[in-house]
């Protein structure tokens, strides 16, 4: 059944998978044949990778669809805008190379666009998070989505919300070329709260919501994360810069960086071994240095060893 079966006069939208990558050929060898799997095919894929070497090209020769790889300076705010600026579809699904889709996932992003005009971000619903923990294999993922179909879905198609979480992120290119919004490339590397950023500046442009019918499971996969001590520095850094820009309210602001602070001071004492909490810890300090001498800008992770 297509998006449009049940409104005939709905015009239905093109759908591109948008997946900045770097450093997890391995990930991305288990994660993109899967696409196949979907209920709908994407229109497009696009791959945007710091390095050829970091995937496989023979993991997409099972794909129906055209896979566009393009080679960008690391970073994911940068390789989010070299996707959106080279996609043609109406609608971009961007994705972590770690996430898994429920078989419905293209089918229901198409759906809602089709049939939502004022709609210009949408995101999933996570039947779970491995960044939290250690993280879930590919076989784990797999077998929670699989368990989650059978559960009956809400009559709650969605739902407002303040920002979309950037694992799973499908963004309408139209009114957001049209304004000319692009991620914030001060936001470097990892680009922790690009999402909340883009989600802000797109709001003024339609609606941004999440739905119960976009099911997937973020792994959370180790490899190739932000070393702790740049993280740590972003924890502080990212959110007090978007305060000043005016894309993240002073009350979001301050949960994030009161609740990341006191997660790092508690758990440093016995630390999870997939986080590196001393790391973080002095990131954070040298981030409120930073705030104190009148020196604080994300890009200062790039520095940082």
């Amino acid at each position: 059944m297509s998006a449009t079966d049940d409104h005939p006069d709905v015009r239905p939208v093109t759908v591109a998978i948008g997946i900045p990558s770097c450093g997890r050929r391995d990930i991305l060898s288990a994660v993109l044949p899967l696409i196949a799997r979907q209920t709908r095919q994407p229109d497009e894929i696009y791959v945007c990778l710091s390095s050829p070497e970091d995937m496989d090209p023979s993991c997409v020769e099972g794909l129906a669809v055209r896979v566009i790889v393009i080679i960008s300076e690391r970073g994911s705010c940068r390789q989010r805008n070299r996707i959106l600026a080279a996609a043609t579809s109406d609608v971009i699904l961007f994705l972590d190379d770690d996430f898994l889709m429920a078989q419905s996932y293209i089918e229901e992003v198409g759906r809602l666009f089709a049939e939502n005009e004022d709609v210009v971000i949408a995101t999933g619903t996570l039947v779970a998070d491995g960044i939290i923990g250690p993280g879930i294999s590919v076989d784990g993922g797999l077998e929670l989505i699989a368990a989650d179909d059978r559960l009956p879905r809400s009559t709650q198609a969605f739902r407002p919300i303040y920002n979309a979480y950037g694992c799973n992120m499908a963004v309408r290119t139209g009114p957001v070329r049209d304004a000319q919004l692009a991620f914030d490339e001060n936001l470097p590397l990892y680009g922790w709260l690009e999402d909340v950023d883009f989600s802000r500046m797109a709001a003024a442009l339609g609606r941004v919501v999440q739905s119960s019918n976009l099911v997937g499971v973020h792994l959370g996969t180790k490899l190739a994360r932000t070393p702790g001590i740049k993280f740590g520095y972003s924890q502080i850094a990212n959110p007090i810069y978007l305060i000043r820009k005016d894309t993240m309210s002073v009350r979001h602001a301050s949960v994030q960086i009161v609740r990341n602070l006191a997660a790092n001071l508690v758990k440093v004492w016995k630390p999870e071994p997939w986080v590196d909490r001393k790391g973080r810890l002095r990131g954070n300090a040298r981030a409120f240095l930073d705030l104190l001498t009148g020196r604080l800008a994300p890009r200062n992770v790039e520095r940082l060893e």
